[in-house]
Parts: C-alpha cells; sequence; structure tokens
C-alpha cells in the first residue's frame, strides 16, 4: 500500500473514531438530569399554568400556589411511573447527619380493579414517626408524630435499584408543635434571612432589588478499600475507623499518589459514579487522587445552596452505592486510617446579587465599595462567631482530623492573602501605602489596585480562606452534612450586614455623607475584627500562642466546641432571625452531644472485643510457638540462635503482659466518662500497633495497613 493510501485509511480511522466518541458524548448528556423532575419535566407534564406557578415559586421563591399541587403530584406520577417507579418517599435529613425516607406504593384500590394514584396530600405532606429520630427533647418517645413537608426548591429525582425505582420528594421535616426535626429547615430559613439583609444593604448603595443566590460547591473526599478486608475488620464495620493498625513504611510520605495517574479498577468506579449522580442532575466536575494512598476526591460545580446540600447528600449514597458494586467499600469517615491524610468537605460559598458575584473584586469605586463592604461583614461574622462556627464542625470523627497535617486547626480564622490585607490594613488607617497607587484610600471615591480573580494563594492550614470570589471553608469533615454550617455562615453574615446597613440607611442620597459613613464603619469592623485574619502556616505551635494572645477561641475538642450552641449571645442572635429557637439550639447540642458519647463509647467497647477475641488469643499463640522453639533446641542441645528465640520470647511476653493491663484498664474506663475510654483506647492501640510488628502475618487476625491501603 502507497504512502498517501495508508495515509487515508488512517484518516478514515480517526474519523470513525471521533464520530463514535461525537455519539457516546451525545447520549451521555442526553442522559443529564432524566432522573429528575426539573424544568424541563415540569413544563412537559403539568398544564402550562401549573407550570410556570411552579417554576415562579422555584426559580423566585414565590409563594407556592396551593391549587396547582393536584397537577404537580398527577404530571409527577405520571412521570415517575414512566421510569420505572412504583413507590415514593418523602426523602428528609432528620437530625441524625445522614437521609431518612420510608417508601409507599403508588397502588390503590378503585371499586375492584387495582390502579396506581398520587394525591396533591401525598406530594405536600406526609407522617413519618418522629419518635424515633433524635430530636433533643423536642419529641418524646409516646409523641411520635411528625410532619414532611415538601419543598419544591429542590426537585424530585429517581431512585433506582437492583428490581424497581423509587419517586423521592425533598422535604422538610418538623415535629408535631412546629419546632424544626431535621436540618434541612433552619437551612431554608438562613437563606431567607441573608437574602433579606443582603438586598437591604444593597439597597444602601442604591442598587435596584435583585435576587439573591447563595452558591456552594462542596469538594467530597472519601477513601476506597477492597470489601474482603473491610469485612474482616470488625473495627471498620461498627465504627467507620480502624481503632488499630500500625502505619506501614510506605504510605503518603513520598506525595506520589496525589493527582497521579487513577488506577484502572477505580476509575470503572468513578465513571459509573459521576453517569449515576449525571443522571440524577448532581454536575460532578472533578476526580482525583487525594494525597493518602486508596484515597479520592469529587468535586461538583457551583450550585444553589439548598439544592447543594441535597445533591452532597447524593453524592455520598451513590459513592457507598457504586463501590459496592465494584467490591469496593467507599470509607466517609474523617480518619479512618491513623498516620495518613484523614478526608474533610471543602464547603465554597459565595453570594450572588443579580448576575453579580458579591465577592468578585470591582474595576470601579462603587463595585469596590460594595466588596469591601461584603468582605468586612464577613470578617465581623466570623470574628464575632467564631465559636459557632467551630461548632458546626464539631464531630468524634472530625476531632480526629482538625489540626493534623491536612486539615485546619481549631482555631476559626480567616486567610485574605498578602495582596487583600493590604489594601485591609490601608481601610484601617486611612491611607495608602500600595505599591499600586499613591495617596489616601478613600471607599466609593479611589479605585482598589487591580486584583484579579486569583488574587490569593491558597493556604491550606487556614479554617476559612478567600479564594479569589468565594470563601473555602476547610473544618468540615467528610461524612457531615453541610447544612449546619452553612445554616450558621448564613445567618452570621446576615447580622453583620444589618450592622452595616443600620450604620448606612440614614445617609443615603447623601453621596459625600454616605461615602464618609461607609468608610468609618469598615474602618471601625477592621480596628475590632482585624485578629481573626491570619495568613501564616495554621500548623505551627506558635500560632496557637499568638491566637491565644489575641483572644481567638481554641475549642480543641467536640465537648469544648459543643457548648457554644447553648450560650445566650448565639440563642438570641439565631432566634432574633428566626433560624433556630431557643428550643431547638438546645435539642441540637443535647443530640450532637449524645451522639458524641455513643459514638466514643461504642468506639472504646468495640476495642475491647477485637483486642479480647481476636489479638489476645494471636499473641498468645505466637508466645507459645516461640516458647515451644526455644524448648525443643534446648532439648536438643542446639545453642546457636537460642538467645534470639529467648529475646523474641522476652519482647512477646513483655508485650503480652502491656496488653492484659491495657485491657484490663479498657474494661473499666468503658462504664466511666469519654475522657476515659479515649485515653483507654490510646494507651491500648499503641500496645497493639508494636505488637503487630512482631507477630507472624499467619497469626495476626486483621488486614493490615499495607493491604487495605494500596488497590489491587
Amino acid at each position: 500500500m502507497s504512502f498517501s493510501k495508508r495515509y487515508l485509511t488512517i484518516n478514515a480511522i480517526a474519523e470513525n473514531k471521533a464520530k463514535e466518541y461525537a455519539k457516546a458524548e451525545k447520549a451521555t448528556l442526553e442522559h443529564y438530569g432524566e432522573d429528575v423532575f426539573n424544568a424541563k419535566a415540569i413544563r412537559e407534564y403539568l398544564p402550562k399554568k401549573s407550570a410556570e406557578k411552579l417554576l415562579n415559586t422555584i426559580n423566585n421563591r414565590a409563594l407556592l400556589d396551593p391549587e396547582i399541587a393536584a397537577d404537580v403530584a398527577h404530571g409527577m406520577k405520571q412521570w415517575a411511573i414512566e421510569r420505572g417507579a412504583t413507590h415514593f418517599t418523602h426523602w428528609f435529613q432528620p437530625l441524625t447527619g445522614s437521609t431518612a425516607e420510608k417508601h409507599d406504593s403508588f397502588l390503590d384500590i378503585e371499586g375492584e380493579n387495582a390502579i396506581f394514584a398520587f394525591s396533591a396530600k401525598n406530594l405536600i405532606v406526609g407522617e413519618p414517626d418522629a419518635s424515633s429520630f433524635p430530636s433533643g427533647g423536642l419529641r418524646r418517645t409516646f409523641e411520635a408524630r411528625g410532619y414532611t413537608a415538601w419543598d419544591p426548591t429542590s426537585p424530585a429525582f429517581i431512585k433506582r435499584h437492583t428490581n424497581g425505582a423509587t419517586l423521592c420528594i425533598p422535604t422538610a421535616f418538623c415535629s408535631y408543635t412546629g419546632e424544626a426535626l431535621d436540618k434541612k429547615t433552619p437551612l431554608l430559613r438562613s437563606i431567607q434571612c441573608l437574602s433579606l439583609s443582603t438586598q437591604r444593604l444593597m439597597k444602601c448603595f442604591g442598587l435596584k432589588e435583585e435576587k439573591v443566590t447563595i452558591t456552594l460547591g462542596a469538594e467530597q473526599e472519601y477513601f476506597l478499600i477492597d470489601k474482603r478486608f473491610y469485612l474482616h475488620r470488625s473495627d471498620l464495620l461498627q465504627t467507620g475507623r480502624t481503632l488499630f493498625g500500625a502505619t506501614p513504611p510506605k504510605h503518603q510520605q513520598l506525595e506520589d499518589h496525589y493527582f497521579g495517574s487513577i488506577h484502572q479498577r477505580v476509575l470503572y468506579f468513578m465513571n459509573e459514579v459521576e453517569h449515576e449522580l449525571w443522571r440524577l442532575g448532581v454536575p460532578a466536575k472533578t476526580r482525583h487522587n487525594e494525597v493518602a494512598p486508596g484515597q479520592f476526591e469529587l468535586a461538583p460545580m457551583f450550585e444553589d445552596l439548598n439544592l447543594a446540600v441535597d445533591h452532597n447528600m447524593l453524592i455520598m449514597d451513590t459513592l457507598r452505592l457504586i463501590a459496592d458494586r465494584h467490591g469496593f467499600v467507599c470509607l466517609l469517615h474523617e480518619k479512618p486510617f491513623a498516620g495518613v491524610n484523614g478526608s474533610g468537605k471543602h464547603n465554597n460559598w459565595s453570594i450572588n446579587y443579580g448576575d453579580i458575584n458579591l465577592l468578585n473584586p470591582g474595576n470601579n469605586p462603587q463595585q469596590n465599595a460594595v466588596f469591601l463592604t461584603v468582605l468586612s461583614g464577613i470578617i465581623r461574622a466570623v470574628d464575632s462567631h467564631a465559636d459557632m462556627l467551630r461548632a458546626t464542625v464539631a464531630h468524634a470523627g472530625n476531632d480526629h482530623r482538625l489540626g493534623a497535617n491536612e486539615a485546619p486547626p481549631a482555631i476559626i480564622s480567616i486567610y485574605l492573602g498578602d495582596q487583600l490585607n493590604e489594601v485591609i490594613e490601608n481601610i484601617e488607617k486611612g491611607e495608602n501605602n500600595s505599591k499600586h497607587k499613591a495617596g489616601v484610600m478613600q471607599i466609593g471615591v479611589d479605585t482598589l489596585p487591580n486584583l484579579p480573580k486569583d488574587a490569593t494563594d491558597r493556604n491550606r492550614t487556614s479554617p476559612f480562606a478567600f479564594t479569589g470570589n468565594k470563601f473555602e471553608f476547610r473544618a468540615p469533615g467528610s461524612s457531615q452534612s453541610c447544612s449546619g454550617l452553612m445554616t450558621v455562615l448564613n445567618t452570621i453574615v446576615a447580622d453583620s450586614f444589618d450592622y452595616i446597613s443600620e450604620q448606612l440607611e440614614s445617609h443615603i442620597g447623601n453621596e459625600e455623607a454616605f461615602n464618609n459613613a461607609l468608610q468609618k464603619v469598615l474602618k471601625d469592623i477592621i480596628k475590632t475584627h482585624k485578629r481573626v485574619i491570619f495568613n501564616g502556616d495554621g500548623y505551627t505551635d506558635e500560632w496557637k500562642d499568638e491566637a491565644a494572645r489575641r483572644g481567638l477561641p481554641n475549642a480543641v475538642n467536640t465537648m469544648d466546641a459543643l457548648r457554644s450552641l447553648v450560650n445566650d449571645k448565639n440563642i438570641n442572635l439565631f432566634g432574633k432571625y428566626g433560624v433556630y429557637s431557643k428550643k431547638e439550639l438546645q435539642s441540637r447540642f443535647e443530640v450532637f452531644l449524645e451522639e458524641y458519647h455513643r459514638k466514643i463509647r461504642i468506639e472504646g467497647e468495640v476495642a475491647l472485643n477485637i483486642v479480647r477475641n481476636n489479638i489476645l488469643p494471636a499473641v498468645i499463640e505466637e508466645f507459645k510457638t516461640e516458647l515451644s522453639a526455644v524448648k525443643s533446641a534446648t532439648d536438643a542441645g542446639i545453642t546457636v540462635g537460642v538467645d534470639a528465640l529467648k529475646r523474641n520470647v522476652e519482647l512477646l511476653g513483655k508485650g503480652l503482659e502491656d496488653l492484659t493491663e491495657k485491657t484490663e484498664k479498657m474494661e473499666k474506663a468503658v462504664t466511666g466518662l469519654h475522657e476515659e475510654i479515649l485515653e483507654a483506647m490510646a494507651e491500648l492501640r499503641e500496645v497493639v500497633d508494636r505488637l503487630e510488628k512482631i507477630v507472624s502475618d499467619t497469626l495476626w487476625p486483621l488486614p493490615k495497613y499495607r493491604e487495605m491501603l494500596f488497590i489491587k
């Protein structure tokens, strides 16, 4: 064949491949959102007027017209049945931190005929048993009634399973007496209060009223391990983390896993996860290897906050479901393996006013003024309520992660970067020493230095970092819902925006007086609250000392952090905005406190069982084997190597004594306080991990880190 003919043949093959790829891409995109009752489905399955009213509620937060409920229920039922659904459920987020659902079939009997039916009442309200969910005293055991209420701003979706499908309707969950028993209800309240406060602040600048959209992009970290190892680790089965396990010689220290080539088996898993999420309308965008071996990350695109929170719960469910199909188990615990990176959930948060991202530095005096006002309001909010932000990420799993080498410390601070920090300092001083522009920096008159979109470096040690056009809250743990922390962030920022508005509103219409008032309020805020700004290394002991000198709170564990939920300052603030009542805050304090105690006690008892039933017998068997070898050699008159055998026996004997001592301490601790349990577990683990290195693999009863962390 001539070169020209070969060239034509290669070209033809390439063109065919390109067509195949394009066809596959089109098919994939056509499936995007097909399992979501979205705007397209609403227009197709609802009468035109009903569709318009529902879309107005979804897009503009208008009140839902109850007269369209029957049309919505009928259209939603038809849509779901066509996709194989036989049941429906009100999908909600109780205080357990996970999701809940009770399935009812569409089946109904009409005369002698079986039909599928779904009424407006079925859509709008449900009545699950509230007594068995944690309520912190809001509901007693004999007070079982609770209600789920349809949230039309988060679209219904189809959850597929092996032999069918279920229509899932996102809902809020409240008690018979009206208190929120879930995480969604306060979130929706906080979105409303921040929207109103933002509109009030923007009115001060003479901007016309626009829709406020709070956005979130939640980066989800997780581990994958082979299911066969998981099933042989009762600690993973019952607590989500390894209570024992020696760090292997090689783990993450070569930094070769981060952003490395993705293992083919993992890639198959990731592909299926993404396609499942795309069908559910979840815009999964980024996937990569994380720092630790066996650790990965999935990041979606930014979305409306309420939807993003729901989608993150779906992401966690989908990761677990698809992992099982591939022979994996997805671990979402914050620290499933000691000695390597834990997993977080980085919450990227911003506020849009119409088409404007309020956290984007502007290019003219008014935009600059708005940006710096919003930024100053957030600085005030975080400093004034750092204790409450810390409380939102307080969790037994997160206690193992915060302050470690991959997570920010428990001290809440803000990272702005050098360039933006210089601007803030100049506002406080009332001058401009920037190399970018000389003279006095007068807000609303002079322009800022040109700040590019990414005007800051990244600071992995900061809990709350400005990253160009958003803030990244890095403290949340991977298993936690985004709802609680976003609820708090929205509310405290709303309070700061209202504080600023109060200082400015009397000067609206007088440009000079307004700019002077703005200059003063921002200067005062920065002077009072700049202590929360820290651009250095948050891991150092020097920062802990410096933070203490600044008076920043440092709640090092969950118990210390949770107390903030019930102090008068926070009760008054959240009551003022109607986000949490006093009873609701007290209930959450009780629920989270009880959850913490229970988890620690479960871990202690599991650790004790593993040692008693697995570790101790293995060590005794190894001890007997070594002792038998010494006796056999001595009886045979062999002297060479006997001393080495004796040293091994003594080493095992010492380990056996230590293990017995620490086990006895653990037995006493599990009946006591959580501090005693944690201390006893740490001491027991030190002994077990030491013994793991000297007991033979054939006898050691637990899969080891070197086996579990490296996927084959």
